[in-house]
């Protein structure tokens, strides 16, 4: 077995670590002299504290208020505030270097240890110093507050270890046990002299300095490490203490050393580069784990987690010592688990939970089982335990009786295999430590090896009756066991889990951060990649694959959508999805049921299925809206159902012009009053042939040249003729003239030409169209300059435009939007047709497009 690495950092040497007690963060203080604060789940770097003064020790985050306290080698403790992201205030007061600060769990107190031969204990809300404990003789590298009682324990270079009694300084500082008193001066003065914290037990035993001391958090016990390279454990009471044993096997100094909070276990690593698991009991080694290279210096554990930190020279590595993975599986609406020393049995459609029958052999704390299977047709069990050496691992098979209850035994038949499971109601394959697999029956009387199998196999997995999933190195073979054939394949590496739907159709394959789903063919229809861990995850009844991360609880669609359901604080494993509610287990094996919102997921299952009933009763509903779902549905070419979710004009708008939804478009476009939103609208207003809206859009960004010719076309002389005034007053000359062209008035395009000192060109225009009179004033005023006059063309044509046949008041349908069966629907409409489109023309709608095609 090697440690489960949940996470690892690379810095400078770390000296310090504290888990926060809630969030999935940790603190490391450093040799360099910077504190970091990581997120050990999703890995990381979170922020930097900087102020100290060469390398910080002293590490521990307050259990409810959002502070932290560090202590280095510039004498100083500092209290952090990490939301405000500044260290708040400083402590002064020791005389050397600091080497562990901690909070106490119920008062407003700091203990710190110092080089200066002291134990300190310090008030964060009247930032004073309230004790100090004085009798060692030698540097104290360690001291902590009893988790419940009255005690302090110290640690030092002077082979000791002592435990204190405060109830005096607490009877006097806390007194009720409510808020501490502010000191009055004699009160002051007294501090010293009286006896509020006194030397209780002095633990001597050790041949070496002592480097760590902890307590256990309900027994009166203490562990202690030292640079004799011995793990000392110490019994206490009210008259006495005494040294119950030593755990030997460092060969070298012992760093640190701490209780495992939830089992009889102790943990401690060393300058040696090791990490142990001892057995508190026999005071025996359980494991070893090895870091190449790296001295280790501090542990700490979670407070509530199985979650242990441990610091080296180059960084520090978050991890677990044993799984916490249940072993379950689940045949039709039954649930069948292990826990404690049990198998369980869960109706999903009564919600009952009973016990099975009692496990012969239980496994250890520390080597949990790893997978159950369940065989329905006979009431018998696989079950799987797993180590890192294949010589230990086994299974048993237990045949449970009709009339069990949580307290029978049930035959058991124990056999060595790396994984078993059931392939048929009499049969189940077995893969042993040489890779082969092989078929037993009932009695696990091995029938016959499986041939044909051109790779080496590490693992199996269930696939239905009489075929196996077998992994490789290079991924996964769909085997027949009857006709000893592969059948498919696929290469995905390092699967996991294989989870199949209830027809068996679909399989999602679980790896460590992928999530790859498959047909029967083994044909990969997705895959997710995860920056956290996969954990587990079941089908719903319309193929959804519901899965969970370390943090997260997500769903995977076939097509290749996936989102996210809801966060969880602590991984579940989920055994099956009925309506909106998930079962699941946590990691103490408990049921679970967690309610999910599957809006999200059913929304866009009916989008791709094209339900469109249940797409409209949706929308309708009104329960889907933010910018995740209107982007899905603009990505995926839906924008007029993406219209109905927007809130925000902007958006709003551009999906109105993207689908030609010009009346949402036009109302949107009058709550912005943007020229570049006028202009949008004029555009696309104008590809629809609405020449009113394009009207409305010209005026608006006071596009006259194009008004002006959106009134010839249409024939609104009446318009026309504003236009020109307008031209006049804004003294356009250009638009003027222009307009003038399109009116067919002479007399403007003359006075226009003359006015702005084009005379020879103005009696032409005169002179051509039949203005005699104003043709031999103009001339008269060309001879008068010394100008030549143009001759005239006889040749020469009217330019007067042909008077329109018809004014053109409604609009003309050069391409109109298409409106799908959903908008006639949600418009209710029923299943009218939209406007004709024009021969050719692709509308700018697809969505539903070939169920409302005319062909």
């Amino acid at each position: 077995m090697s440690l489960l690495i949940k996470f690892e950092s690379k810095s400078a040497r770390v000296k310090g670590i504290s888990f926060h007690p809630t969030r999935p963060w940790v603190l490391t203080s450093l040799h360099s002299g910077v504190i970091q604060l990581w997120d050990y789940r999703m890995c990381v770097l979170l922020d930097k504290f900087d102020e100290h003064d060469g390398p910080v020790r002293g590490i521990c985050f307050h259990h409810d208020q959002p502070i932290f306290v560090s202590g280095g080698d510039d004498y100083k403790i500092k209290v952090w505030n990490y939301k405000q992201k500044r260290c708040i205030f400083t402590l002064l007061g020791h005389l050397d270097y600091i080497r562990t600060t901690f909070f106490h769990n119920k008062y407003p107190w700091i203990i710190s240890a110092s080089d200066d031969q002291t134990v300190r204990i310090w008030n964060w809300q009247s930032r004073n110093s309230i004790a100090i404990l004085t009798g060692h003789n030698h540097y104290v590298m360690c001291a902590q507050f009893h988790p419940t009682e009255d005690l302090v324990a110290s640690a030092s270079l002077d082979q000791t270890v002592r435990i204190w009694d405060i109830s005096g300084l607490r009877k006097k500082q806390m007194p009720g046990g409510g808020v501490p008193s502010r000191p009055t001066g004699a009160q002051q003065a007294e501090l010293f002299g009286q006896p509020d914290a006194v030397v209780k037990h002095v633990l001597e035993g050790h041949d070496r300095g002592v480097n760590w001391v902890a307590f256990h958090h309900t027994n009166p016990i203490l562990v202690s490490g030292s640079d004799d390279r011995q793990v000392k454990i110490w019994r206490y009471n009210e008259t006495k203490a005494w040294e119950l044993d030593s755990c030997r096997g460092h060969y070298n100094n012992v760093s640190s050393v701490i209780f495992h909070p939830n089992a009889d276990l102790i943990l401690s690593n060393s300058e040696d580069k090791s990490i142990r698991v001892w057995d508190m009991q026999k005071r025996t080694s359980l494991h070893v784990f090895r870091h190449e290279n790296e001295r280790f210096w501090v542990l700490a554990a979670h407070p509530s987690l199985n979650m242990f930190a441990a610091g080296h020279d180059n960084g520090m590595v978050v991890f677990k010592i044993q799984r916490e993975r249940p072993a379950y599986c689940v045949s039709d609406n039954m649930v069948y688990y292990v826990k404690g020393q049990q198998i369980r049995k869960l109706d999903l459609t009564t919600n009952k939970d009973v016990a099975l029958c009692k496990l012969r052999h239980p496994q250890p704390f520390m080597q949990p089982y790893f997978s159950l299977s369940f065989n329905p047709a006979e009431g018998t069990f696989l079950l799987t335990s797993r180590t890192h050496n294949k010589d230990l691992c086994a299974f048993e098979l237990y045949k449970v009786p009709t009339n069990s209850d949580g307290s029978t035994e049930a035959a058991c038949v124990k056999s060595t295999g790396i994984n078993a499971l059931w392939v048929a109601r009499n049969r189940f394959a077995v893969l042993d430590k040489a890779q082969n697999v092989s078929l037993r029956d009932l009695t696990n009387k091995e029938l016959r090896k499986l041939e044909n199998i051109n790779t080496a196999v590490d693992d199996i997995f269930y696939s239905g009756t009489g075929m196996l999933l077998l992994r490789n190195d290079d991924g996964l073979q769909l085997f027949d066991v009857q006709q000893k054939i592969v059948t498919a394949s696929v290469k995905v590496s390092k699967v996991r889990y294989v989870i199949w739907s209830k027809s068996m159709e679909y399989a999602a394959l679980l790896s460590k951060h992928t999530l790859t789903l498959v047909n029967r063919k083994l044909e990969i229809l997705c895959t997710q990649q995860e920056s956290t861990r996969v954990k587990s995850g079941a089908w719903d009844d319309d193929s959804v694959f519901l899965y969970t991360t370390s943090n997260h609880i997500k769903y995977a669609i076939s097509s290749g959508d996936f989102g996210i359901v809801r966060t969880l604080d602590l991984p579940l494993y989920i055994l099956a999805i009925r309506g909106n509610v998930l079962y699941c287990l946590n990691r103490e094996a408990t049921p679970v049921e967690v309610p999910i919102d599957n809006s999200d997921y059913k929304f866009k299952l009916a989008l791709i299925n094209k339900r469109i009933d249940e797409v409209v009763n949706m929308v309708r509903s009104a329960n889907l809206v933010g910018q995740s779902i209107i982007g899905y549905l603009e990505k995926k070419g839906y924008p007029e159902i993406a219209l109905h979710f927007v809130k925000d004009e902007k958006t709003r708008f551009g999906l109105a012009i993207e689908c030609g939804n010009l009346q949402i478009a036009l109302e949107a476009a009058k709550k912005l009053d943007e020229p570049a939103v006028w202009e949008a609208l004029g555009e696309t207003a104008l590809l629809q042939g609405n020449h009113q809206i394009v009207e409305m859009s010209y005026q608006r960004t006071k596009n006259f040249e194009k008004l002006s010719f959106l009134y010839f076309v249409t024939g609104n002389t009446d318009k026309l003729v504003k236009m020109m005034k307008i031209a006049q007053a804004r003294n356009d000359a250009h638009g003027q003239y222009q307009t003038a062209l399109y009116v067919g008035d002479i007399e403007e395009r003359v006075k226009v030409l003359r006015n702005c000192g084009q005379t020879s060109l103005a009696y032409l225009a005169a002179a051509t169209h039949g203005y005699l009179s104003e043709a031999e004033e103009l001339k008269s005023e060309l001879e008068s300059r010394q100008q030549p006059v143009p001759p005239i063309d006889p040749q020469a044509r009217l330019l007067v435009p042909p008077p329109p046949v018809a004014r053109l008041d409604e609009n003309w349908p050069l391409l109109a939007s298409a409106r799908g069966a959903f908008d006639a629907q949600l418009l209710g409409l029923g299943g009218q047709s939209a406007t004709n489109r024009a021969p050719g023309v692709k509308p700018t709608a697809p969505a539903f497009a070939a169920m409302e095609d005319d062909v």
